[in-house]
């Protein structure tokens, strides 16, 4: 018996003898309880969400964490590839945007990576390509302080074929990104990657610490009716509650995607209670990124219903 615990014994000894219950001095298991249904995330800013003011040029890239913190008080930022593709190994580029996130007081959370090949590709040789491709963003990410990169499954392929090759790049890229202490995203983001079940499949065979989803509460098109990636009509969707569902026991992010909103500030699209609920109790405790991408509410509109709807659901479900 150590010596904390002798005392704790002595003064039990004395209560109960004094007629006072020795399981007073103790916590109530309603306490734990409590601590462990405590819900809480970090609201993050998606760099997509000002994609018509990146690619407009009315901002640029280096003034994301600026504009993400003085402007709608976010404290963590999430990149994508497109806005600085010329500058993933430019480290004089790369610690100019460090020092803006530092200036202000911003988390780099992640890079989200697009064109740089098809992981998900029946072609060995592309495949490779692209896996090598990726590298230099995990780098990059490691370089600003953040912690993962979000990649695309896409791929010419059967379910099969693309499965194998899917596994075969998150493996390559999981063992790269373990030295570098990073973590690779797997998103549902079109075609296969959009059915979550199959991407399960895909993360539990890869079977590495390194190799995680990044669950978007939107991205669930399965098949178009063109069979491209975005343009056309979707003909096939997953159950999106389901599929995040699915998706959350393998999560270290989060993209709460939003397109509109009704008069009383709820998603029109999704059931934002219900999403939040489900993160809840899969006991997720890392980033809720705002990721807008209407076309009727301004960015700017769009960021800050976004946010405010996070928040208040956020604050119901504590």
């Amino acid at each position: 018996m150590n010596a904390n615990t002798r005392r704790i014994f002595i003064k039990q000894s004395a209560m109960a003898a004094a007629g006072i219950a020795a399981t007073a001095l103790l916590p109530s298991f309603s306490v734990f309880a409590e601590e462990q249904k405590k819900f809480d995330f970090t609201i993050s800013l998606a760099q997509w969400s000002l994609h018509k003011a990146l690619f407009s040029g009315q901002i640029s890239n280096l003034d994301f964490p600026v504009v993400a913190r003085q402007q709608y008080g976010f404290e963590a930022v999430e990149y994508v590839n497109q806005f600085f593709k010329d500058k993933a190994t430019d480290t004089v580029y790369l610690n100019q945007l460090k020092q803006r996130c530092n200036d202000n007081g911003v988390k780099s959370v992640l890079i989200m990576v697009d064109q740089e090949g098809l992981l998900g590709d029946k072609n060995e040789a592309e495949r490779a390509k692209a896996v090598a491709n990726h590298y230099k963003w995990v780098d990059a990410s490691k370089h600003l302080g953040g912690h993962a990169i979000r990649v695309n499954l896409h791929g010419d392929a059967t379910a099969e074929e693309w499965h194998r090759s899917s596994v075969k790049s998150l493996r390559a890229l999981a063992e790269y990104a373990e030295k570098m202490d990073m973590t690779i995203l797997a998103e549902n983001h079109g075609t296969w990657s959009s059915n979550a079940g199959m991407l399960v499949k895909v993360i539990q065979e890869v079977n590495h610490k390194r190799c995680k989803t990044m669950v978007d509460f939107a991205n669930f098109c399965v098949r178009r009716e063109k069979g491209d990636l975005w343009e056309s009509p979707c003909v096939d969707w997953y159950d999106k509650y389901k599929g995040v569902e699915e998706l959350l026991p393998y999560a270290k992010g989060v993209s709460a995607k939003t397109f509109d909103f009704t008069a009383s500030g709820e998603e029109s699209n999704t059931d934002f209670t219900r999403m939040l609920k489900l993160v809840k109790a899969s006991g997720y405790k890392g980033y809720v990124g705002v990721e807008y991408e209407g076309e009727r509410l301004s960015e700017d509109e769009g960021i800050k219903a976004s946010k405010k709807l996070l928040e208040r659901i956020r604050k119901q479900l504590a």
